[in-house]
């Protein structure tokens, strides 16, 4: 029997991921174009290689809009579409919506983004995380307010259980090295109201613990405005200067506002590629969220290869996974804490955008 030409040859049928992302708003959707901006380079990439033992590795998009209810249909149809796996999101809350329908469904989801320790109510062997948990990257901010000199800090927070669970790792880290948080009530407070009550408060530094581009914007042009907080550090932990947008709505005025982003001091010779094609692909500097979906897919790929197809092998891969990524070499462990397996190794640094060259990031601390 002769074997047909490759052009006669039927097609083999892909390998389908399912990929959650905030695209449109109310969701962030400048880290959503990010995130699935890599998760796109690391697919054309892995089928470049060969794909999936020859099988081509195909994205099914969602965009979740950062509403939770709307990432629980979204992952109850990628399970009836067949999909092998479950990849992304950058909200938290919607992350753990997303990680509960997955893990009942019994689909495997690798989250790139979202950092909320408690992703899921309890431990599951289906759920692994790229991202640091919040507990490990907001003490870390932490440190650095108190290296700074800062022990005064106020939070202008909305309500979240985002929010609310940073606002309990920073005022337990800071207590315990003499700090003091204090929390100013944005359903009370507009943003023109801030500074007197960072004045009455005498506090050294404020942290933003809102959404972007409202409130955060307004509260920053504020307290700027304000010539009495002229020494008052800005923070933004959850990341909001480190997309082009911040700089362009703010200027100079959204410089020297840091804030936590996972990337290493040097990316691995693959992040070096990897950073050159999302430049082209996204007309600007990606951020880290662009390499956490690179990550993610280099992962699910490194999963697939080794464990094949079937969702039940795909979630015992964890503990097996190790994978160069562009941020270092990936692998999974129990962390105490929290509930899913977790890249323990994801780099953690404090930057700003330099006050001379906006466009420049400063790295101030790593943990």
């Amino acid at each position: 029997m002769t074997t047909p030409p490759a052009t006669e040859r039927t097609p083999m049928p892909p390998v389908r991921i399912g990929a959650l992302a905030p695209l449109t708003r109310p969701g962030w959707a400048e880290a959503g174009r990010h995130l699935l901006a890599g998760l796109e380079l690391a697919v054309g990439d892995v089928n470049e290689a060969g794909g999936i033992d020859g099988r081509p590795l195909e994205l099914v998009v969602r965009d979740t809009a950062a509403d939770p209810r709307r990432a629980e249909a979204a992952v109850e149809e990628l399970a009836r579409l067949g999909v092998a796996a479950l990849a992304g999101e950058y909200h938290s809350v919607v992350a753990r919506a997303a990680a509960a329908r997955a893990d009942a469904l019994g689909l495997p989801f690798l989250c790139s983004s979202a950092v909320l320790d408690a992703l899921t109510e309890a431990p599951t062997q289906r759920v692994a995380r790229l991202c640091p948990p919040q507990s490990r990257g907001w003490r870390t901010y932490a440190d650095f307010l108190l290296g700074a000199g800062h022990r005064h800090i106020a939070v202008a927070a909305q309500a979240s259980v985002y929010w609310a669970a940073g606002t309990r790792v920073l005022r337990d880290h800071l207590t315990a090295h003499g700090g003091v948080l204090t929390e100013l009530d944005l359903g009370e407070l507009t943003p023109e109201a801030v500074p007197e009550a960072l004045v009455d408060r005498r506090a050294t530094a404020l942290l933003l613990l809102v959404g972007h581009p409202d409130p955060a914007v307004p509260i920053v042009r504020s307290v700027r405005g304000d010539r009495r907080l002229d020494g008052v550090l800005i923070g933004a932990p959850a990341g909001q200067p480190e997309f082009p947008a911040w700089a362009t709505l703010l200027g100079a005025d959204g410089a020297a506002i840091p804030f936590l982003r996972y990337l290493p001091e040097r990316l691995t010779p693959l992040g070096a590629r990897v950073d050159k094609a999302l430049r082209a692909r996204l007309a600007e500097a990606p951020s880290f969220v662009a390499f956490e979906g690179y990550d993610t897919i280099a992962v699910l790929a490194g999963a697939l290869l080794s464990h094949g197809v079937d969702r039940a092998r795909i979630a015992d891969a964890w503990a097996d996974v190790a994978v160069d990524g562009t941020r270092g070499r990936i692998r999974f462990s129990r962390v105490p804490g929290i509930d899913v397996w977790q890249w323990a190794g994801t780099p953690v640094q404090v930057v700003d955008r330099d006050p001379a060259f906006p466009a420049r990031f400063r790295v101030l601390h790593t943990g």
